[in-house]
């Protein structure tokens, strides 16, 4: 497995579980959302871009293998 994909693997889940010590505030309020909120929301963007750069890193190499 290559460190990208790896990378790309640990991002969602250190964004959600990783940094919760970190962002558990109410304030500052974002788009009408407590911080925390408003992270969890974002990770949630976060893990589908990534999941998305896996998905097109799996498919090149597949295409590359027929």
């Amino acid at each position: 497995m290559s460190p990208v994909k790896i990378i790309l693997t640990l991002i969602p889940f250190i964004w959600t579980i990783g940094m919760i010590p970190f962002v558990n505030r109410v304030k500052p309020m974002v788009m009408g959302l407590p911080f925390l909120a408003f992270w969890l929301v974002a990770g949630i963007i976060v893990a589908f871009l990534c999941i998305k750069a896996l998905y097109a890193i799996d498919s090149k190499n597949n295409k590359e293998a027929e």
